[in-house]
């Protein structure tokens, strides 16, 4: 299956099983990280590298006590792809290891 095919159903219903904390918004994929606001702001600018780097961006929406992340595939008409679940993962990453890190 090509990364930028929009997928079915059953593979969305799939690929969120492995990812505790997702769930599906409509056509996107979304998770809210519970965090302070100086680990947020650091964990968005890895998030924008790797999106960078990876040709995939998330949408995030930073508040004081929480970053929320929003993912669907612009290029597949604002479709899930598999692209969309890989970098759910990075984020996943990249929020783990900033909220490691005691930033305030």
């Amino acid at each position: 299956m090509d990364v930028s095919q929009p997928m079915t159903h059953e593979q969305i219903a799939e690929q969120l099983s492995g990812l505790p904390g997702w769930e599906q918004d409509g056509d996107a994929i979304t998770r809210t990280y519970p965090m302070g606001y100086h680990a947020a702001v650091a964990a968005i600018v890895t998030i924008a590298d790797r999106s960078r780097r990876v040709r995939h961006q998330a949408n995030l929406d930073l508040r004081a006590d929480h970053l929320r992340a929003s993912i669907s595939t612009h290029d597949a008409g604002n479709r899930l792809t598999r692209a969309d679940f890989d970098l759910a993962h990075r984020i996943d990453a990249i929020v783990a290891a900033h909220q490691a890190i005691p930033l305030d």
